[in-house]
């Protein structure tokens, strides 16, 4: 038992049990959060000394599996970069049951009142004042997790809900609870091609705020490591141009490393750890492949084509990124420097020619390299979307996300200072 005198707005705070938040809230030197719990009660209390701008609900708790980790990484980055309160959400015995539940009515809930239902996490009764919560989705079913914050409304002067992916197809299976996004002051989706149809159920305007990278964890500056992995490849792929890199590395002696297993909803035990190995392997390669988003789920995509995280972080590390383009302007303009997606064939036919060709020009190879980093520096790293969500939801950007971005431009110029124009 511990008890703190006179917290803000008077009285005393006992707390039965305390625990803390997550590491990166509190800036260095900073007095540590903590969320007030009293024992054999199911609400928590959030009270707190200081007072953050920002409230953020994060599941990292129970959602840890490796596509998760991404947007995991991006809560960290606006968590070093602003006041955040960081709430960690807690999953309830039999939660995982009565999500699945929840899930399967949502599709025939034509009362629309089953959005607005806690899937089964332990609530949490918000008691300050925020300038903006933010609510961040990997995937669309993610939302239903603001609903164990209690009197969220009443405490944030403006919200947001941010799903990464939205496929437009799947849009009119989901009718009886798309409207339930009314309630967020602000809808941002990470598929461009999403954002009109979505515009349109919910009648309201959604942005477009596509993926990104911890670019500081990724890029091989200020001390690049040797590259020793020829080939590097990443989750979903075209089969026809990953048998094509099998035939290459057998009969070349190439190091081609790939998954073996699927591991996109494997479970992490710490989405740091997991990004920093990837990481570490990333910019420890040469070449690195990529494909649209889903490729190899074209029955869910329905001709949509998006690009995913691995354009990203391929590009933030370092390497050669091999693969197809998406043509749809808005995406191609994130990606419009000379050979930032090298084009290979998706069946693979002329894949040799292009990693023989890239291989007998080591100073192109290089230049390539430099570019990517820079570029990634300077254009994806989390801090450039999370100045985009401060800016649309009406929240002055702070000095330390500022303090950033002059870091990731002294990196970039760095890494950039032998490219060529």
């Amino acid at each position: 038992m511990s008890t703190e005198a006179s917290p803000p707005g008077g009285g005393t705070l006992v707390r039965a049990a305390t625990t803390v938040l997550d590491g990166p809230v509190s800036a260095p030197g900073a007095p540590r959060r903590h969320v007030a719990s009293e024992r054999g009660r199911t609400r928590r209390e959030l009270v707190e000394p200081n007072s953050p701008r920002i409230c953020l609900p994060s599941a990292r708790l129970f959602g840890r599996s490796a596509y998760q980790c991404g947007f995991l990484e991006a809560q960290d980055v606006l968590s070093e970069c602003d006041d955040v309160e960081l709430i960690r959400l807690e999953p309830q015995p039999g939660f995982a049951s009565k999500l699945r539940w929840l899930r399967r009515l949502m599709y025939h809930d034509v009362s629309r009142r089953l959005a607005f239902m806690n899937p089964g996490l332990k609530p949490v009764r918000l008691t300050r004042d925020y300038d903006l919560l933010v609510v961040m989705c990997a995937t669309y079913w993610d939302f239903l997790y603001v609903n164990a914050l209690e009197g969220w409304r009443d405490h944030c002067r403006t919200s947001v809900c941010w799903i990464d992916e939205l496929w437009a197809a799947e849009l009119p299976g989901y009718r009886h609870w798309l409207p339930s996004l009314k309630r967020f002051d602000h809808v941002f989706v990470g598929l461009h091609g999403t954002v009109a149809p979505l515009s349109d159920v919910i009648e309201r305007q959604v942005e477009y705020v596509p993926s990104a990278v911890d670019a500081l964890r990724f890029s091989p500056y200020p001390t690049p490591p040797d590259r020793v992995i020829d080939i590097y490849s990443v989750g979903r792929r075209v089969d026809a141009l990953h048998q094509a890199l099998l035939r290459l590395a057998s009969r070349d002696g190439l190091y081609y490393l790939y998954d073996t297993l699927h591991t996109g909803d494997s479970l992490t035990s710490d989405h740091r750890e997991h990004r920093e190995m990837y990481a570490g392997v990333a910019k420890r390669s040469r070449f690195f492949t990529v494909a649209p988003a889903k490729v190899d789920h074209p029955e869910e995509t329905a001709g949509q084509v998006e690009v995913g995280l691995r354009y990203y972080e391929g590009l933030a590390a370092g390497t050669v990124v091999l693969g197809q383009l998406p043509t749809p302007p808005a995406i191609r303009e994130l990606f419009d420097w000379p050979d930032a997606i090298v084009s290979v064939n998706p069946d693979g036919s002329d894949v040799a020619d292009v990693l023989h060709g890239l291989a007998a020009t080591p100073a192109h190879m290089e230049r390539i390299s430099r570019r990517n980093v820079a570029e990634a520096l300077l254009r994806h790293d989390w801090v450039y979307r999370w100045r985009r969500v401060l800016e649309l939801a009406g929240v002055r950007p702070s000095p330390r996300l500022q303090a950033r971005e002059a870091t990731l431009n002294a990196l970039a110029a760095s890494a950039g200072s032998a490219v060529q124009p």
